[in-house]
């Protein structure tokens, strides 16, 4: 169940990274931006992963 909760996280920080920070700079701490980054992609990771992948799959 861990596992699971890792890559899930793990998911939905990188689908944070495509989707709601694509094209913008972040300014701050690394440890504040990398919590921000790990708590939206846990909270709204159902939407943002599959979001992320078309994105993804779609170029551009």
């Amino acid at each position: 169940m861990i596992i699971i909760l890792a890559i899930y996280m793990a998911a939905g920080y990188w689908a944070t990274g495509k989707t709601i920070y694509a094209n913008r700079i972040l300014i701050g701490e690394w440890n504040a931006i990398f919590l921000r980054r790990v708590i939206w992609g846990t909270l709204l990771g159902v939407v943002l992963i599959p979001w992320a992948i078309i994105k993804s799959m779609g170029g551009k």
